[in-house]
């Protein structure tokens, strides 16, 4: 881990958009969010291998690896103007203030069975609120159609 020069989080985000620029490497422009499904699947494969040999030097090239593919399938959403890493970064903290109550809010978790427990139920929630958005969305499609 000893290099000459430390990146950033924001020269990392520059270096994932200019491999895909017109300029880039033909073979990241070629990308889309189907055809990396295989790497994505390969790059966490070889975290969980990592782990099992408790190689740290490996595991954190591997985790790199995975953050490669987030953040490559965000600038292919990004270049097609559906979200950004920005909004992944933003869901993401979201959801762990949401289905963390007993940190964030004021519920307790005295175990980490407890606190699973807070966060499965609050998972359910947002799915049964999921389908049921769903459901009024059809139902309204379908009274427009009318």
């Amino acid at each position: 881990m000893d290099q000459e020069k430390r990146y950033t989080y924001e020269d990392l985000l520059g270096i994932v958009a200019e491999l895909r620029s017109e300029h880039g490497c033909p073979w990241d422009r070629k990308q889309t969010h189907e055809s990396m499904i295989k790497c994505l699947r390969e790059e966490c494969e070889e975290v969980v291998q990592a782990i099992k040999n408790k190689d740290d030097e490996n595991l954190c090239e591997e985790l790199g690896d995975v953050m490669l593919q987030v953040l490559m399938h965000s600038q292919i959403a990004a270049e097609e103007y559906r979200f950004t890493i920005e909004d992944v970064v933003d869901m993401l903290a979201h959801k762990l203030v949401r289905r963390h109550p007993h940190v964030f809010g004021d519920q307790k978790a005295l175990t980490a069975e407890e606190g699973l427990a807070s966060w499965e139920a609050v998972k359910r929630q947002e799915k049964e609120e999921r389908e049921r958005r769903k459901q009024q969305a059809a139902a309204q499609d379908g009274n427009s159609k009318e």
